[in-house]
């Protein structure tokens, strides 16, 4: 069975404060806080994801 590959964001610095995506084999998409790998992930559909991203930009374009 294929595992998820974590990808770090491509906005990240250096510290400890980024965030890690990753898809999975079942099609969800994982987020999780690169200080804490092992803690919280949180789990969306691919196309949440894409209308909580849409919403950010929108949002910072006009804010």
């Amino acid at each position: 069975m294929p595992t998820s590959i974590w990808q770090k964001s491509s906005y990240c610095g250096e510290g400890d404060a980024c965030i890690h995506i990753c898809a999975s084999p079942s099609g969800t998409i994982g987020l999780t806080e690169s200080g804490d790998p092992s803690g919280a992930t949180l789990r969306t559909a691919p196309a949440a994801l894409a209308a909580l991203l849409h919403t950010l930009k929108k949002d910072t374009l006009h804010g």
